[in-house]
């Protein structure tokens, strides 16, 4: 791969990074490496992004035992007796007092080959 950085290869980064392409795809587009484009554009002083990779949804606000209402997930979070200790909060499975993913957690059962599989 050719990794000299032109002029019009720098101006072409620079439009495909503010049109919001992914590193790799960038590097692709201008025949260098993933890695390459990285380095560029921390050296030419572009905007950061955030991360592609989707963060946990949670509750806006902190869920402790008083806010705790039928419907949300009870899902203990930190350590108890600790000061971010809370609750999950997201609406729960119906019938079940977790959310989904955390259904997925709780209910795991054990084969008798020791083989673990979700319940839920």
């Amino acid at each position: 791969m050719n990794e000299e950085w032109t002029p019009q290869r720098v101006s072409a980064l620079i439009a495909l990074w503010n049109e919001g392409l992914s590193t790799s795809i960038i590097g692709g587009r201008l025949g260098v490496t993933k890695n390459a484009v990285v380095g560029k554009v921390h050296r030419l002083g572009l905007p950061k992004r955030g991360s592609p990779i989707k963060q946990k949804s949670r509750p806006a606000e902190i869920i402790d035992l008083a806010s705790l209402r039928p419907g949300m997930c009870s899902w203990p979070e930190g350590e108890p007796g600790t000061e971010d200790f809370h609750f999950c909060g997201l609406p729960n499975v119906p019938g079940k007092p977790y959310c989904e993913n955390h259904c997925k957690r709780a209910y795991v059962k054990t084969m008798r080959t020791g083989r673990r599989t979700n319940a839920a």
